[in-house]
């Protein structure tokens, strides 16, 4: 059963809408890490304004390795598949037996702690501040 996942798009316009998205997303965070390199030179600047001017181009850059990644990890999954289906034919399948199972054990008890006279006191000071917001 084929899924429909929209409108086709040409591999030329998909090529195009990649290329525009990076050169959109690089220009606008270009602009970024000017507006901060500006707030870095005014008086009331700082150095994490220069490191956001570091920063921004890295994330302008962000969407074209990300399409590059996508890409090439589509390729070696091609290149697995071809090469994975030959082998899926020429290799039969083998289940291993399962192990005998060792019998599973309760859980040990966790040792009761006494409540000390500290712990006592600040857990009737949490119920009087709730019994009073309950009257609120």
């Amino acid at each position: 059963m084929a899924v429909n996942s929209g409108p086709a798009v040409s591999p030329l316009g998909r090529r195009l809408l990649i290329a525009a998205t990076c050169v959109v997303s690089l220009l606008l965070c270009c602009g970024l890490a000017w507006w901060q390199w500006d707030r870095f030179t005014s008086a009331n600047g700082t150095f994490q304004n220069l490191g956001y001017v570091l920063q921004w181009p890295l994330f302008g850059l962000f969407p074209a390795f990300m399409f590059w990644r996508i890409k090439k990890l589509r390729e070696r999954e091609e290149a697995q598949g071809e090469s994975g289906e030959a082998q899926a034919e020429q290799a039969a399948v083998t289940v291993p037996a399962p192990r005998a199972s060792t019998p599973a054990r309760p859980p040990a008890p966790r040792p009761v702690a006494e409540e000390d006279d500290e712990l006592a006191a600040y857990n009737r000071y949490l119920r009087e501040l709730n019994a009073r917001d309950q009257q609120a």
